[in-house]
């Protein structure tokens, strides 16, 4: 079995009332300082261990706040584990956050070109496919907007055009389909199965039961930093609504 992703007792420790780690774009483009440690720490993973195939798609489920987004970061190397440690064989294409990484006060068209050439695109490259990233995006009349005046709507929508559009063989994508309009919804799902027809690895973050079955075969329920089940999706997903169930009755 060809392995795309190999999570070895994966941990990583936050404190309560500020992130100990910082990611190298907030401290390139905000000049945030790590100096000060607060008090409070918290482990939001810890002891995660899996495999992942090439080509598999994988559906993380659990509640809000329980490490789900931390562990794609983790996988896409924003973040750097405690403990343990991830090994990704192939690039990584993250639609991690609503902005999609883009720098707030660029343009959208500056964005495509940063972003893509932090890809490892060539200007040519990015050029060939700069038309169908913005149509498919819907965004041609604001090219030249700063990204911070873009709606939710609209960065979501700009986001996974640009990211979905790169030759990274591995897809990292969190709740980003729960923000978008019922059309680009279907421009999205069939993206997102032209991408697993090609034989990429998916692993997407969502609350929707129908998205997780449509378009993963396997689960992973992560709970209170803890990988508490691995398994079939539908599975996965039963055993998520259980205990979700259980807690509303106690």
């Amino acid at each position: 079995m060809s392995l795309a992703i190999r999570a070895e007792g994966l941990g990583i420790q936050f404190f309560r009332n500020r992130r100990r780690h910082m990611r190298v774009r907030d401290i390139l483009f905000k000049g945030v300082s790590t100096a000060t440690v607060p008090k409070g720490q918290f482990w939001a993973l810890r002891n995660v261990s899996f495999d992942v195939a090439h080509g598999e798609a994988v559906g993380l489920v659990g509640a809000n706040g329980q490490g789900k987004s931390t562990l794609l970061k983790l996988i896409a190397g924003v973040l750097i584990p405690d403990e343990g440690k991830v090994s990704v064989n192939g690039g990584v294409a993250p639609l991690i956050e609503l902005t999609g990484g883009f720098v707030p006060d660029l343009s959208a068209r500056e964005n495509v070109y940063l972003t893509g050439g932090l890809h490892g695109l060539t200007r040519n490259q990015i050029e060939a496919r700069f038309d169908d990233v913005v149509d498919f995006a819907g965004v041609r009349d604001f090219l030249d907007t700063p990204f911070r005046h873009f709606s939710s709507g609209m960065k979501v929508r700009l986001g996974f055009s640009l990211i979905t559009s790169l030759d990274e063989p591995i897809v990292l994508v969190d709740e980003v389909l729960a923000v978008g309009d019922r059309s680009f919804k279907v421009k999205c799902y069939d993206r997102m199965e032209s991408m697993l027809g090609d034989g990429r690895t998916l692993f997407l973050v969502s609350h929707n039961e129908s998205d997780l079955k449509r378009f993963c075969t396997r689960g992973l329920y992560i709970k209170g930093g803890e990988l508490i089940h691995d398994g079939p999706i539908a599975e996965v997903i039963e055993h998520y609504t259980s205990d979700v169930d259980a807690e509303q009755v106690t």
